[in-house]
């Protein structure tokens, strides 16, 4: 198990969050496995805050999203943020936030966030047509993922990387 750094950007380069001291648990070439549990997160404009849950976090190199799912008492909870594919180097796994989001309730509801900000960025952080398109397939891609049930949208893919995280975390 590897403590690093997650940092996420804006289009424009600017900083927009970082998650302090979280842990890898697992790395293949098309994917990132990461634990955060009650980690430090700095928002771009200075905020600290706590995360409240353990979430196993996915981050892939073949889609442009990446999913945190949130372990609460009852049940999970995912939230999928439209993002360019990760890339891991010494100061973290770091990648670039493209606005909108989507979250997926126990009860299978399903939502889109933050589409505002996503067409004002598209104006103000100068989103290429290609990366537009780019970004409008991936959401197509993730909402057919969520819909199939396919890992890691399901409890026992999360169960499953939580487990093998305690095992690490208290060996």
């Amino acid at each position: 198990m590897e403590i690093l750094d997650i940092i996420s950007y804006k289009h424009n380069g600017e900083l927009h969050r970082v998650w302090k001291n979280v842990a890898k648990i697992y790395e293949d070439q098309d994917l990132v496995v990461i634990v955060n549990n009650k980690v430090d997160v700095i928002d771009g404009d200075g905020r600290i805050w706590k995360t409240r849950e353990p979430a196993i976090c996915y981050f892939f190199k073949k889609y442009w999203f990446n999913v945190i799912s949130m372990i609460r008492t009852q049940d999970i909870y995912y939230y999928c943020n439209l993002s360019s594919p990760y890339v891991l180097d010494s100061e973290g796994l770091k990648y670039i936030d493209y606005d909108l989001d989507v979250k997926l309730f126990p009860n299978g509801e399903t939502i889109i966030l933050d589409k505002d900000e996503y067409d004002f960025n598209i104006k103000d952080l100068h989103y290429s047509k290609e990366v537009i398109y780019i970004i409008e397939k991936n959401l197509k891609i993730l909402l057919e993922m969520i819909e199939k049930k396919e890992d890691p949208f399901n409890n026992e893919c999360v169960y499953g990387w939580y487990e093998k995280y305690l095992n690490e975390k208290n060996a």
